[in-house]
């Protein structure tokens, strides 16, 4: 019996079946394989190549044929002017927090509701804070009464952050953040504001994001375009957004 990875069932481009051992999802295995079909079209490549050879081929390809601008300084300021509270230097909370964590296999409603019961709790009694967060938080932080202690911007994941950087609220916030690690309620006890950075040290990371975002979007619109130009079978590569570039 082989041992080689089996195909997806019914996943193929151009009556080639794509194998997606390796990849995230069969979307992402299907992408490689149009544009490895794409580079053999050019003749950056010849068919039966490795894995490496297809890459830099890939590579090149993308290189030639999806073109990005440069980010102009207007549209580097407009950025700038836009997002003021991405461009603060020293600005710090003090955060504590309860985890309820999302586990393989676990009711998410179930995790939700007991996090949300806990929450009115706190609402009515805030100072049971310290000791709800060593019963039934799931981070480190329950043993030190779900403190996280001071937290700059950077530190924690984006739908964390967004939370507890946005306003000038203090106290024990009204919602749970839901995050990757599941279900989280959250006090912010102090804030320092931020001063704000100049232009001229913010513009190459403020030309590097529009850069990433310009590229990101051209590259699933190419994607989109040799999708519609070929057989695709299994999986829709012309309305999803390209794996390739995740």
């Amino acid at each position: 019996m082989s041992g080689a990875p089996a195909p997806v069932a019914d996943v193929s481009i151009n009556g080639i079946a794509v194998d997606a051992a390796g990849f995230p999802s069969p979307a992402a295995a299907a992408v490689r394989e149009l544009l490895r079909q794409r580079a053999v079209a050019s003749a950056d490549i010849t068919d039966g190549a490795d894995a490496g050879d297809v890459d830099a081929a890939i590579e090149r390809l993308l290189e030639r044929e999806v073109r990005t601008p440069e980010p102009t300084e207007a549209e580097c300021r407009q950025y700038y002017q836009a997002n003021p509270q991405r461009f603060l230097r020293g600005e710090l909370v003090m955060v504590r927090h309860i985890l309820f964590q999302l586990t393989p296999g676990m009711a998410v409603n179930t995790l939700r509701a007991r996090a949300e019961h806990i929450l009115r709790e706190l609402l009515k009694t805030p100072e049971r804070f310290e000791a709800l967060a060593r019963e039934c938080s799931n981070c480190p932080s329950a043993q030190h009464g779900g403190n996280l202690g001071q937290m700059q911007r950077g530190e924690a994941v984006p739908e964390f952050e967004k939370v507890v950087f946005e306003g000038a609220w203090t106290g024990i916030a009204r919602q749970l953040v839901k995050t990757r690690f599941g279900f989280h309620i959250v006090a912010v006890d102090h804030r320092v504001a931020g001063r704000p950075v100049p232009f001229e040290d913010a513009r190459e990371a403020i030309a590097e994001r529009l850069r990433d975002s310009v590229q990101r979007r051209a590259l699933e619109q190419y994607v989109r375009v040799l999708a519609g130009r070929a057989e695709v079978r299994g999986v829709d590569l012309a309305a999803a957004p390209t794996p390739l570039v995740q």
